[in-house]
């Protein structure tokens, strides 16, 4: 690989990577999973697989879609607040229960078809991965002609890498979520972004 193609790549990597790093819905319920310690591998591999699929229609040019279909923004805005709102709604009612199980391998199991719908939703009905990745990524890497492919690759890479880490070493805060208490503070939490992430999708669309 000659100097340009790597520079491509790399640039490609580090884009992705700081676009998708940014603490989100998505980022909360993967870190929730990973800190169960619940279908991990499964949640991971649909995230990744769907910035894939994002970033390659990016690539390809097809962030116009959005403008020969004027409704699609504002079918997927409206729906995204009004999932993350009620998701949010959930994690504050499991922090109320208190400390019913607190060590991760105490939590009673969630059946894998919910996980996989939860990730998907929360996935695909945000609007904003669609900026980062249809929009944003498919502009910069008409920058990188004629090695856009490579741009992507590195953006998928950084994607797969991300997600991996954030699922699989969330295992690591076991010793420290096993104390009273630490789940109520995490589910609080993660209540919190989630409203915070509708309320700034209300703001923008009556902005």
């Amino acid at each position: 690989m000659d100097y340009a193609s790597t520079l491509t790549l790399v640039a490609g990597f580090f884009t992705g990577l700081s676009l998708i790093a940014a603490i989100g819905a998505q980022n909360a319920f993967v870190l929730r999973q990973g800190l169960r310690r619940e279908h991990v591998g499964i949640v991971v591999a649909i995230c990744a697989g769907s910035d894939a699929l994002l970033i390659a229609a990016g690539v390809m040019g097809f962030s116009t879609m959005a403008e020969r279909l004027p409704w699609l923004e504002p079918v997927m805005l409206w729906g995204g607040v009004a999932f993350l709102t009620v998701y949010g709604a959930l994690r504050f009612r499991a922090a109320l229960k208190g400390g019913e199980a607190l060590a991760a391998a105490a939590f009673e199991p969630v059946p894998l078809r919910r996980v996989v719908l939860t990730c998907l939703a929360l996935t695909w009905l945000n609007p904003h991965v669609y900026l980062d990745t249809l929009a944003l990524l498919g502009a910069i890497s008409a920058q990188y002609a004629p090695l856009e492919a490579l741009f992507g690759l590195g953006a998928v890479l950084g994607s797969v890498l991300f997600f991996s880490a954030l699922g699989y070493c969330a295992r690591l805060l076991a010793p420290v979520l096993a104390r009273p208490g630490a789940w109520v503070v995490v589910e609080a939490l993660i209540g919190c972004i989630m409203w915070l992430i509708a309320a700034s999708l209300i703001l923008q669309a009556i902005g």
